[in-house]
């Protein structure tokens, strides 16, 4: 038999699942504007200068993203276009810019 405890909770509505990427709003690419353009040092048992890069999407919600590849002519106010993808060695980093597009040659 089940107590009142139990039936209480079983009667409880489920929670919906929150959607995953929000920045996006499922959308495959987003253009945003740079902020500003720096590096970052990898984890542990790797080490180089990771390019990346903050920008602002005109939602006024603001990610940082990685510059793919070697050499970029990214700078302040630079316009780029943002697609998903993490960058497995930067914490926190789930966010790349597409090269070739926009003013991201």
């Amino acid at each position: 038999m089940a107590t009142l405890k139990q039936l209480i909770s079983s009667r409880l509505p489920k929670k919906k699942n929150k959607k995953r990427n929000t920045i996006l709003h499922s959308s495959p690419q987003r253009k945003a504007i740079c902020l500003k353009v720096y590096t970052l040092n990898p984890k542990k048992p790797n080490s180089a200068e990771r390019k990346v890069a903050k920008v602002k999407f005109s939602n006024g919600k603001t990610i940082i993203g990685y510059i793919p590849g070697e050499g970029h002519s990214l700078q302040q106010h630079s316009i780029v276009l943002v697609e998903g993808g993490r960058v497995k060695d930067l914490p926190g980093i789930k966010f790349r810019f597409i090269k070739g597009t926009l003013d991201f040659l």
